[in-house]
């Protein structure tokens, strides 16, 4: 039997609880336009005492919270972060490389911004000089190559500083992730003892996921809450980032050009590959170690090949009147293994400036290909077997004319006095290695020179000496299709000398790359690493100490590996000096040597090179698998095509999809605050409810005092 003081402790618990729930709705109402703030709700239960009622008392006081619709905004987040950054840094890339469609209004017209617009006019400036040779026309041209290959190198060093700056916002984003990972470990100690306490924990709580929201737009995160309210939070790929008061670590690094950030959880100093994918930082991942790298790749396979058709044309010509010196390019190997697969025959001649041929020396390879050969001046045949001797009796046949010499890798011939060098195939037995002539392979009449080596077409066999001592290392960077790293691998080049123990060495299971795909030597001594199929793997060089005996040249630049290799060597070219200072040493015309001394071999208002040159073009040419272009056979302006095309495609389908990701975190931002924001109907009907309750606990009470009171008149009291 309920006692008077029991009433009172009941009427009283009942104002207090209502009082609670008022406060609850006040702090509900006064945040109906924060963002983020999650409903509170007061927690009620009734008190018993010796099986009696005995009131009532808030337990606790709750976020209204929707486990589902929070997760479901999480990932939407992630997901608009990171394609709004992807179209961004593509849009930009974009730019780089210029509208590849007409300007102007006519059906004739050209656009004059773009870069790719730049290697169709250095045909067509080709063109007008074989129609109409003159030292304007044939200035135009030479510019206009210069203007080419400068454009090029503006491209990538515009690609390479998106890189560096998707490399400054990802240290910055990893940053501010490590920030946020230790500001949510601290509310959740927070969270913990203010529960353990019977406190509000509503605050802390609202905090920590205003914070996890945020870390959300940087890393895809999968969120779990305790029975304590202490969250523990899993990056998309199941990596632990914080968990009770402790957190992970992350930390970003380069290595072989790859980005890639690592976590250190809190209670161990073992850091791990993160495989973030998602998220802010999983699109500046993506976009630094796959589309732009797949972009300058496209750019420098574009840049390469043209500059080695143009080399390949002007090779089999000669400006008029001839160059006095002919300086070849780095063949980055020595002497012996340059000549070492060559068959057929080539002439030097030494020509004066009225085109007469002066003298010549015909070189004629044996048919075996071991390097070995005869040079004849007409009257006299010198014999070779090696570079030295070749060197003999190249400089025999020529005697005081002209003089050959062989210094770091590259072949040089310069005439005396004011006579030029021309340098002729022979048309029934022309010279062939790798699929060059002498002249192209050796670089002695390019139109674009560099000064590194860019010819990878090395003649190189499975038989060959590689050139590389036992010993010495390198190291490749293996990642995924997604950019995210695999493994770096470190090769130790074999005891074997030949370039089958090497290709064995690189393709080992165990100590190569064999686990994930294979190099290849090709007909034309190209080496290549192919992914094994479906795997997507992407191959960097991460260092190499290698260098070959003859020239120290390593094997990552012999063999241009990686597409940083070759991005390097697409900005290594410039049209060659004596051409750029004087543009009549342009290759315009043909060099007919078989006709003899004292006979005109060089014609001046020829044009065939010229014309040569403007359709060079228009062949076909093999193009490796670069950037989401598969590998091709096609000739440079479709590929150019090609590129354009991709590059525009791409961006506009992340510019689509960053527009859709952006209205689907709006979308799920507004369903998560329609269910855990402030309704104001509901909260008006518990304000009412609390009212009444706690007018009904006052009028409660004040029963209590009126029959208390009553009793005490009765008693006379």
């Amino acid at each position: 039997m309920a006692t008077l003081s029991d009433i009172i402790n009941i009427a009283t618990s009942g104002l207090q609880v209502a009082q609670t729930g008022l406060n609850v709705v006040s702090n509900n109402i006064a945040n109906v336009n924060t963002a983020g703030y999650v409903t509170e709700v007061a927690n009620q239960a009734s008190v018993t005492g010796n099986g009696i009622g005995d009131g009532v008392t808030t337990t606790s006081i709750t976020r209204a919270t929707n486990s589902y619709l929070e997760q479901t905004n999480y990932a939407a987040q992630s997901t608009a972060a990171q394609a709004s950054i992807t179209a961004s840094l593509l849009s930009q890339a974009q730019t780089l490389l210029g509208d590849p469609t007409p300007t102007g209004s006519s059906s004739g017209s050209t656009a004059t911004n773009s870069f790719f617009n730049s290697l169709d006019t250095v045909f067509s400036s080709l063109t007008t000089v074989a129609a109409n040779p003159s030292s304007s026309s044939e200035l135009a041209a030479v510019n206009q190559v210069s203007t080419f290959l400068s454009n090029a190198q503006t491209v990538q060093s515009g690609l390479k500083t998106l890189t560096t700056q998707s490399d400054q916002q990802i240290s910055t984003d990893v940053s501010t992730a490590n920030q946020l990972l230790s500001q949510i470990a601290s509310l959740n100690s927070t969270i913990s003892q203010t529960s353990v306490a019977g406190q509000d924990p509503t605050s802390a709580q609202n905090q920590q996921a205003s914070l996890i929201n945020q870390l959300s737009t940087l890393v895809g995160v999968n969120v779990t809450t305790g029975s304590n309210g202490v969250v523990t939070i899993r990056g998309s790929d199941g990596t632990l980032l914080a968990n009770g008061v402790s957190s992970a670590t992350l930390s970003y690094s380069v290595t072989g050009g790859v980005g890639s950030i690592s976590v250190t959880p809190a209670e161990s100093k073992i850091s791990t590959t993160a495989q973030i994918s998602s998220g802010q930082l999983g699109g500046l991942l993506n976009v630094r170690n796959v589309q732009i790298p797949g972009v300058a790749s496209q750019v420098a396979q574009l840049v390469n090949q043209a500059t080695s058709q143009l080399n390949a044309v002007a090779n089999s010509y000669s400006s008029v009147p001839a160059p006095t010196s002919l300086s070849g390019a780095k063949t980055g190997q020595s002497l012996d293994a340059d000549l070492t697969g060559f068959t057929g025959q080539t002439t030097v001649g030494v020509v004066n400036s009225s085109g007469l041929l002066q003298n010549q020396a015909t070189i004629t390879f044996d048919s075996n290909g071991d390097g070995g050969g005869s040079v004849t001046d007409g009257t006299n045949t010198y014999s070779f077997t090696d570079g030295n001797s070749f060197l003999s009796s190249l400089n025999s046949a020529l005697g005081s004319s002209a003089n050959a010499s062989f210094s770091d890798g590259a072949l040089s011939i310069s005439a005396t006095g004011t006579n030029g060098v021309a340098i002729a195939d022979s048309a029934s037995s022309p010279t062939a290695k790798a699929g060059q002539t002498f002249s192209t392979f050796f670089g002695l009449n390019n139109l674009i020179q560099s000064n590194t080596v860019t010819n990878t077409n090395t003649g190189l066999t499975a038989s060959s000496q590689s050139g590389f001592p036992a010993g010495q290392t390198i190291s490749f960077a293996l990642t995924s299709a997604s950019g995210q790293p695999l493994n770096t691998i470190t090769v130790t080049t074999p005891s074997g000398s030949t370039m089958a123990d090497l290709l064995s060495a690189l393709n080992s299971s165990s100590t190569g790359v064999g686990a994930y795909g294979a190099f290849s030597l090709s007909s034309t001594g190209q080496l290549s690493f192919t992914a094994n199929s479906g795997s997507g793997v992407n191959l960097a060089v991460a260092s190499d100490d290698t260098g070959n005996t003859a020239t120290q040249t390593s094997l990552s630049t012999l063999f241009g590996l990686g597409a940083a290799q070759q991005i390097s060597a697409s900005n290594s070219y410039s049209v060659r000096s004596d051409i750029a200072d004087n543009p009549s040493l342009l290759q315009t015309a043909t060099a007919t040597l078989s006709t003899g001394v004292n006979t005109t071999v060089l014609a001046p208002g020829d044009t065939s090179g010229a014309d040569a040159l403007s359709q060079a073009g228009d062949t076909s040419l093999s193009f490796s698998a670069a950037g989401g272009l598969s590998a091709t056979t096609t000739t440079l302006s479709d590929y150019a095509a090609q590129v354009a095309g991709s590059i525009a495609n791409t961006s506009s389908e992340a510019s689509s999809a960053a527009s859709t990701a952006t209205s689907l975190a709006t979308e799920a931002q507004s369903r998560l605050s329609g269910a855990e924001g402030v309704n104001l109907d509901s909260e008006l009907v518990s304000l009412t409810t609390y009212q009444q309750a706690y007018n009904a606990s006052a009028r409660l009470i004040q029963a209590s005092s009126d029959l208390f009171n009553t009793l005490l008149t009765m008693t006379g009291s």
